[in-house]
């Protein structure tokens, strides 16, 4: 059976102005709601959010949810009700099991720049879970014209993890270089996101913020036309 793929342009995204927040929503969110944009399995947002300098989200309420946010440029100032605070920048990934309940704000850490960054949700296998916090920092070397994990479901395994059969790879690859990825699980799904930059994967060429989702996992090939930056979401499609 052959997967079905689906190419999502930049432009197809929900968008909300909220002054001192631009925000792009690859699935329905908040204010912004498409029957067909739901989730992607296990993927349940995919927010690219821009926010202004000294802005942010106040503290607020979350519960049974995988919550991963990645920095794109400038840095989060982070705190919760589990007791961390402090910064996150570009170049780390934060992971926080929402479980039984938390509370936590946002803002940008900076007065004089915009954060821009990727906030993404991925529904638990496990709820009810003790709330927990993790922070990983990127080494920039590991993810030149290959892919690095950031997220997986084990414990002992590279990068953070999470409750749930999904994982999470970054690549940054050079103008005419091609990458391969490789499944963890051929049962789940693949949803692509291109960070920027431009390439082809599956005879689908896709620019900066076009995505791409495959409905069952299987080798793919990454073919840069330019400098590019590419993340992969491998995600259960049952949950």
């Amino acid at each position: 059976m052959t997967a079905q793929a689906t190419i999502y342009k930049a432009s197809e995204r929900g968008h909300a102005n909220h002054g001192w927040l631009q925000a792009n929503h690859s699935f329905s969110f908040g204010g912004w709601y498409n029957p067909d944009r739901i989730h992607f399995g296990a993927l349940r947002v995919l927010n690219d959010d821009i926010v202004a300098p000294g802005m942010g989200f106040p503290t607020h309420p979350h519960d049974n949810m995988e919550i991963i946010t990645i920095p794109l440029s400038g840095a989060v100032y982070h705190k919760d009700s589990m007791g961390n605070e402090g910064i996150i920048p570009a170049g780390e990934v934060q992971v926080m099991s929402a479980g039984t309940g938390i509370t936590h704000s946002e803002f940008n850490g900076n007065k004089d720049a915009e954060l821009k960054l990727f906030q993404i949700w991925i529904i638990p296998n496990q709820r009810n879970v003790e709330p927990r916090y993790d922070q990983f920092k990127i080494d920039p070397l590991s993810h030149q014209n290959k892919f690095v994990q950031l997220v997986s479901p084990n414990k002992n395994d590279e990068g953070i993890w999470i409750h749930q059969d999904a994982y999470i790879h970054l690549a940054t690859v050079e103008s005419g270089k091609a990458i391969e990825y490789t499944p963890k699980n051929s049962k789940n799904g693949l949803y692509i996101m291109n960070v920027e930059g431009t390439f082809s994967v599956l005879s689908n060429e896709l620019e900066m913020r076009d995505a791409l989702s495959i409905d069952a996992a299987e080798k793919i090939t990454f073919e840069a036309k330019e400098n590019s930056k590419i993340l992969v979401l491998e995600v259960s499609m049952t949950f």
